[in-house]
């Protein structure tokens, strides 16, 4: 994503947009998962096992997430890469005293290590701020992308504490078809979130020129994301 600011992008929304407009990949596995059940299983399961007050939790995380895109682009888009994961890294802070505060994780020695030197690093990177800063980027440009990233890590930190609120709270048997739908709905309302910040910023006029200039060709760095954070969320709702 980096790359595509780098080389001259700068459509926030559409790199927001990206990163779960993969969502209709996950109706593969999630078709796959159900075929198999019904082969094996009677009587056959329903199609859709999510009942209404999960998949409105799972939208409203949904809509969380797709801020949490909104805000990780802002920031990549004017911090270098070293920068912007450092901070990134310290989601792991606020994932700690979020799962304190809502699902009751008790501290351990290694998570309080851990949350201070995240916290020392940040503080380090907001003091020496001019040392890595990208050429002919201003001060405030760079003290905006650092409140952005770290917005977005705090965001990110409380998502997951929630999620696992939620299982917890659903009362139904977490099985793998329930945890790709509630990535479905998540990266829906993800995706929807960031379409109607595209609608509002003109970025489907870039878009139409996006595909009819290939320039999935010129921007390969456009084509990984969408895939690969997919993948991640997936990843992370099944721990």
């Amino acid at each position: 994503m980096r790359l595509y600011f780098i080389h001259g992008g700068n459509r926030i929304w559409l790199s927001s947009f990206l990163e779960t407009a993969a969502f209709p990949l996950i109706l593969i596995p999630l078709t796959i998962s159900h075929l198999h059940s019904s082969s094996h299983h009677s009587p056959k399961p329903n199609l859709v096992s999510m009942k209404l007050p999960l998949f409105l939790a799972s939208a409203v995380i949904g809509i969380l997430t797709g801020l949490d895109d909104y805000l990780y682009a802002c920031g990549i888009a004017r911090l270098p890469v070293s920068t912007s994961s450092l901070i990134q890294a310290s989601h792991l802070a606020f994932t700690a005293v979020f799962a304190f505060l809502l699902v009751r994780h008790r501290f351990t020695v290694y998570s309080v290590n851990a949350v201070m030197l995240l916290t020392v690093a940040a503080v380090v990177l907001a003091l020496r701020s001019g040392g890595d800063r990208p050429s002919g980027e201003s001060t405030r440009q760079y003290v905006i992308g650092f409140l952005m990233i770290l917005a977005a890590a705090a965001l990110y930190g409380l998502v997951l504490p929630l999620m696992e609120l939620v299982y917890k709270r659903s009362k139904q048997r977490v099985t793998y078809s329930l945890v790709m739908e509630i990535q479905l709905v998540m990266c829906f309302f993800a995706t929807l979130f960031c379409t109607l910040g595209m609608l509002i910023n003109n970025d489907f006029k870039v878009w139409i020129s996006f595909f009819s200039l290939f320039a999935w060709k010129k921007y390969p760095s456009l084509n990984s994301p969408t895939i690969f954070f997919d993948t991640l969320i997936l990843c992370i709702l099944s721990i």
